[in-house]
Order: structure tokens, then sequence, then C-alpha cells
């Protein structure tokens, strides 16, 4: 891929600056273990895969989180022996929605653990590991405001991936999945769970993780190559608008 100059702020006692080189331009602040890995293999890196099941973002403050999960990667594999997920309970009924996945609505979690004694644990996983998600930016956005402690040293975003490499069709999770003919795998690592929950999706992103990079270089690249290629910015900000038929759903 076509190098491209992006400066990275390193905080913490360091104090120093990491360049990073890669098509996509700045990514943003990063963790100072950034520089522990960027050298290596992307496959060595301490890579989290996440999703959230939310709300919604027409919530606003309100938003709640509903269900989360966390897979490790392990030598670019998901750790199923150590993959965490849970439900959560927002306080409140949640409104019957299009995207709101049946068990998680209505009542359904009045009896699921409290964010506040799940945050703890969120953060033991996450904290100092770059973070995967499809589309992290919205994980990101809605993990941040509700969870402050937690701390991650990057974002990887598996779409903003399939985007530089797949120009035709939907960049959906579940239309990636099957047009890579993973499917089966992701059931497979992921029993009981299902697509739009957040096992499921967690899952199938570490794969599409692999899948995608596979696809995008002759050789495994540096941590810092597909840092520059598919890294978001911690930061919070809005993410990005979606365009064409990625609009519709991006899971």
């Amino acid at each position: 891929m076509e190098a491209a100059k992006a400066e990275l702020a390193l905080g913490g006692p360091l104090r120093r600056r990491l360049t990073v080189t890669g098509s996509q331009g700045e990514i943003g602040v990063v963790h100072p273990t950034i520089q522990t890995w960027s050298a290596r293999p992307w496959h060595a890196a301490p890579l989290v895969a996440i999703d959230l099941e939310g709300s919604g973002a027409q919530d606003h403050e309100q938003e709640a989180i509903l269900e989360i999960a966390a897979v490790p990667l392990l030598h670019g594999v998901p750790d199923t022996d150590t993959a965490y997920t849970t439900l959560i309970n927002p306080g409140r009924s949640i409104p019957p929605r299009s995207w709101i996945s049946p068990g998680l609505g209505g009542d359904a979690l009045s009896d699921a653990r409290a964010l506040a004694t799940v945050e703890p644990e969120l953060a033991a996983r996450l904290n100092a590991r770059i973070l995967v998600g499809h589309n992290i930016g919205v994980d990101w956005r809605l993990l941040h405001r509700r969870c402050l402690t937690i701390a991650p040293a990057a974002l990887l975003d598996t779409h903003k991936l399939a985007r530089s490499l797949i120009n035709a069709g939907s960049r959906s999770l579940s239309n990636l999945i099957n047009a890579l003919n993973l499917t089966a795998a992701a059931n497979a690592a992921a029993p009981g769970s299902q697509p739009h929950r957040a096992l499921w999706d967690t899952t199938a992103t570490a794969l599409l993780l692999t899948a995608l990079i596979a696809r995008g270089w002759p050789s495994e690249p540096a941590l810092s190559t597909v840092l520059a290629a598919a890294g978001q910015p911690l930061h919070n900000q809005p993410p990005a608008a979606v365009d064409g038929t990625d609009a519709a759903t991006l899971f």
C-alpha cells in the first residue's frame, strides 16, 4: 500500500512522538505501548475485538449499553477460551427498535448486571490493548462516554480496512463474513450466539480482520502498517459519515 505519513503523539512519561507511514493519513493519539509493538508483526500485538449492542444514538446522552463482548486475538485467531460477554442492565425499559435483537429490548435486562459492576472487568481486559471493531468509532464513542476508566492503546477498524480493499457491494459485517466464507467459522467459534449479538459479532470481526489482512498484504505486515491503513483516532469525535450501500446497515 502506498505510504503516507501519519504522526502519532505519545503521552505518558516518554513524552515522545512516533511517526507511522501508511495510506490513510493521521490516525490520532495512541498509547505509548504502541511503540513496543509497532515494528512487530501485527498478530503479535495485544489485540482485542469488541462489540457493543446499544439502545441507539437517537437516545443522545441517554444512550445505553445493553450487551458487550471482548475476544482477544491470539496469533491472529480469536481466543474463545478467554472470550468475555455480558448483558448490562440499562436501568430502564428499552422500546422496540428494528436494530435491537430479541432478548435485549423491553424489560429483558432488568436482572442483568449494572454497568458500574462490569466496568472494572472491562478495564482489566481492554486497557493498554488495541481494540478491533467493525466501525469501531461507533462502539468507542459509546464505550468512552459510559466507561471513563477504559483506556485502550489504539483502535483498529475492519470497516475502514474493508473500504480500502473491497470496491463493490455492502461492507456490513454480515455481508463481508458471508462473502469471505467465514460464516461457519464464526458460528463454530461463538456457539449459542447469532449475528447482531455481541459475542457473534465480536468473534466475526476478529476473523474478518485476519482475512482482510491476508487479502491486502502478500506477507504479514507490521502493526504500524495495519494501524496506518485501518486505525481510528482515540480522541472522542463523531465517526465519519457512511455512504452508499453501507448506509442501511453496518452490522
